[in-house]
């Protein structure tokens, strides 16, 4: 059993490492996206229990962390969601959620605003796009969940994955980059966050997703370039390495402090954050299933931590000397390193450059 906190005025607890720690509470989902590895599953049979997901919140809560993240597949399909969330609610956790919006309306939507929810929306694009990666009608069920979250202050992110369904470089792709920006400054959104692909299987068809290493950079430069001209208003992020390179090579101002608290894309991979899936397993990144760390029924948060932090792979991982080929001798390498789950998929070895990176190192130069 998980170990169940008594909750009492005396006990103190103390700041974490991890300001958030997501719960990917389910596999069921509405949608068949092309870039998901857990597309219209039903529920995993040996999803923790009701009772186990709220001692799973006190974990939370006791490690430190004072944000609950909730992601799927699509949780709120999760029957018995809210009952967790009250928890973590009345227990004094910030809940952040992500879905594609096809169950944001009646009693569902009312519970949201009752919770004050902070809600992402996922959105690839404009409706033709989006549909194609996420099926018919999935771009109209964004569209009426970011209305009604606006109108209550909870809307706080639209989430893109970049994929390659359009000719990328050319004039389609700006336009749907620049899309999610302009529907996120019209709901009000504070953030747009674009992720790379990461591939979570090996089959050539589903590798063959991803944007070649010139179009990384093309779409890399113009979000950049888009950033400038949004001033903040939404915060447009990156979930990937190499956009730290990028800004760095543009000139950005400030960028130490931008890289430090606000850069979102660096790799985590090796000891720097963990997320808890359906089962209760406990895994070192969100994309990477392949690892396990332990399980909060039988382990505390804390111990999984602190075992992650002496664990002789991740701090070979971590060091990125370690590095091979390329990634290893640029001069970009402490503030990217490159996606160490799409290095091993692509590759098979997690050491291994990152063959989305076009960027040539300058020692390969000279």
């Amino acid at each position: 059993m998980l170990l169940h906190f008594q909750l009492k005025g005396d006990v103190l607890r103390s700041k974490g490492p991890l300001y958030i720690v997501p719960w990917r509470c389910t596999r069921a989902c509405t949608s068949s996206c092309l870039h998901c590895g857990f597309a219209s599953n039903p529920p995993a049979h040996d999803r923790i229990a009701t009772e186990d997901a709220i001692n799973l919140v006190d974990e939370i809560y006791y490690f430190g962390a004072s944000w609950f993240g909730i992601s799927g597949g699509e949780p709120l399909l999760l029957e018995n969601l809210f009952e967790i969330i009250g928890h973590a609610r009345k227990i004094g956790l910030n809940i952040s959620l992500i879905t594609n919006g096809y169950f944001v309306e009646g009693k569902i939507f009312d519970d949201l605003v009752r919770n004050e929810v902070r809600v992402s929306i996922s959105i690839d694009g404009n409706e033709k796009t989006n549909d194609f990666i996420r099926g018919k009608g999935a771009y109209i069920k964004a569209i009426s969940a970011m209305q009604k979250l606006s109108k209550e202050g909870l809307l706080d992110c639209l989430v893109a994955t970049l994929i390659n369904v359009d000719t990328v470089l050319t004039n389609a792709t700006y336009k749907n980059v620049k899309h999610v920006i302009d529907l996120a400054e019209k709901y009000g959104a504070r953030w747009v966050v674009f992720h790379s692909f990461i591939p979570f299987r090996r089959a050539k068809e589903h590798l063959s997703l991803g944007p070649s290493p010139e179009q990384y950079e093309w779409i890399w430069n113009t979000i950049y370039d888009l950033r400038q001209k949004y001033k903040g208003k939404p915060e447009v992020n990156v979930y990937d390495p190499f956009f730290a390179r990028v800004t760095k090579q543009r000139g950005m101002a400030n960028f130490e402090e931008w890289f430090e608290n606000v850069f979102l894309g660096r790799c985590f991979f090796a000891g720097k954050y963990m997320s808890v899936i359906e089962n209760g397993d406990v895994i070192p990144c969100s994309f990477n299933d392949r690892y396990r760390l332990g399980n909060v029924k039988d382990k505390t948060l804390k111990e999984i931590w602190e075992e992650l932090q002496t664990s002789e792979f991740y701090l070979k991982l971590r060091d990125k000397s370690n590095l091979k080929g390329k990634c290893g001798v640029c001069e970009y390498r402490e503030i990217c390193g490159g996606c160490r789950t799409r290095a091993e998929y692509y590759t098979g070895d997690i050491f291994e450059s990152d063959p989305a990176c076009a960027y040539i190192p300058k020692t390969l130069r000279e």
